[in-house]
């Protein structure tokens, strides 16, 4: 069986690196085994998690789990579609034992197709310094690619409100030379900027969607490969409970508007086991 599950895991690792080489697709972030296999229902072709949207299920903010908890939770979701599965791995936890490295080869161990570093330090409240960011990056990068994992690099800057398109740009081009596969800039909305990133970075790009930003056809047609959503899915999850909640501690009733799943699709989508690779 374990031999199986890792027969599986390289099948979806291969397909995972060759969606990164030529055309455009859009990974959502789901948050649980169940919103993984809606996903896979509808027909996307990878998904990654989310830290936010995982810390929310367990009634935490963004950054506050634990590398056993992310690990447990990308096992979870890795075993729950057959589509590859990219990991929101936040700093990659450099202080834990065996640092970086040892969270990307955890990762590995737990079925995930790729994963993501960051540069944002939540403690110290900073962007991290270039060299201490693209030797982090490096560090991954060795371990994602002895994995087959594709290793995605973020720069942070435009979350934590440094608007310099410039230093995000050199972040960028310095996480590709160091090993990243793709790269990602949360925030870009603007197609011009975007168009920059892609052209002078040169290497495979994840945009994120936002409500504001450019459609998926836009971003397409100037050379992003990849698409995520962060949170949202999670978000409109939790959003849609908080009406409905709300909604019952009003009028005392159901909201006879609120979206509900329908049975056909629960019993076709949570049919277990997944569908093999």
């Amino acid at each position: 069986m374990g031999d199986h599950r890792g027969m599986d895991h390289d099948r979806a690792r291969a397909r995972f690196r060759l969606l990164h080489e030529s055309g455009t697709f859009t990974m959502p972030n789901a948050y649980d085994e169940g919103s993984a296999r809606l996903v896979a229902d509808l027909g996307f072709e990878a998904v990654a998690t989310t830290s936010s949207g995982h810390a929310a299920t367990l009634g935490r903010r963004d950054m506050t789990v634990t590398r056993d908890e992310l690990v447990a939770h990308a096992a979870l979701l890795a075993g729950a579609t057959a589509l590859p599965l990219s990991v929101d791995a936040e700093r990659c936890f450099p202080d834990d034992p065996g640092g970086v490295a040892g969270t990307v080869e955890r990762l590995a161990d737990a079925g995930a197709a790729g994963c993501s570093i960051e540069d944002w330090d939540p403690a110290a409240r900073r962007i991290e310094t270039h060299d201490v960011a693209t030797a982090r990056v490096a560090e991954a990068a060795r371990a994602a690619a002895s994995a087959g994992m594709v290793l995605t690099a973020r720069a942070e800057n435009l979350l934590r409100g440094v608007a310099d398109l410039d230093d995000t740009i050199a972040r960028l081009r310095a996480y590709r030379d160091a090993g990243a596969g793709c790269v990602y800039a949360p925030g870009l909305v603007d197609t011009s900027a975007i168009g920059r990133v892609v052209e002078e970075v040169a290497t495979a790009v994840n945009v994120l969607l936002l409500r504001s930003g450019p459609s998926r056809d836009v971003l397409a047609s100037l050379g992003v490969r990849r698409l995520s959503v962060g949170g949202w899915l999670a978000w409109v999850a939790y959003g849609e409970v908080a009406r409905a909640a709300a909604h019952l501690r009003d009028q005392g009733t159901l909201d006879e508007e609120a979206p509900v799943l329908g049975r056909e699709v629960v019993e076709r989508a949570f049919a277990a086991p997944p569908p093999a690779t």
